[in-house]
């Protein structure tokens, strides 16, 4: 067992002990995860980015990542190859060639 599955599988026992499946549907756990998303980004609202407390960032990041998990259990989405894939992807789209120090979209490229 890899270290992303041992994670979501202390996700999916916690979550069974209190019997939260039942709102765990993929609906709920993408606004789940921006809500959290949108509470991170609140510790950095109007201060700058070193001024926010680093402790509640790793709380909402792990809010963020422990939903994102889950939606990913609940397609049967192996985490590593999706990111994986994704990095693929986007390489192709930004090859380095193009894209070194610029923050351009693909399309603008």
């Amino acid at each position: 067992m890899n270290e992303v599955e041992e994670i979501i599988n202390e996700l999916v026992k916690f979550r069974n002990e209190r019997d939260w499946e039942q709102f765990h549907n993929p609906k709920d756990l993408a606004l789940a995860i921006n809500i959290e998303a949108g509470e991170l980004l609140e510790l950095f609202l109007w201060k700058n980015a070193d001024d926010a407390d680093k402790e509640k960032i790793k709380h909402e990041l792990a809010d963020v990542f422990a939903f994102a998990f889950l939606l990913a259990h609940n397609y049967g989405f192996d985490v590593k190859q999706i990111i994986l894939g994704k990095i693929k992807l986007n390489a192709e789209k930004y090859p380095v060639s193009k894209s070194k120090g610029t923050a351009k979209k693909y399309d603008e490229l």
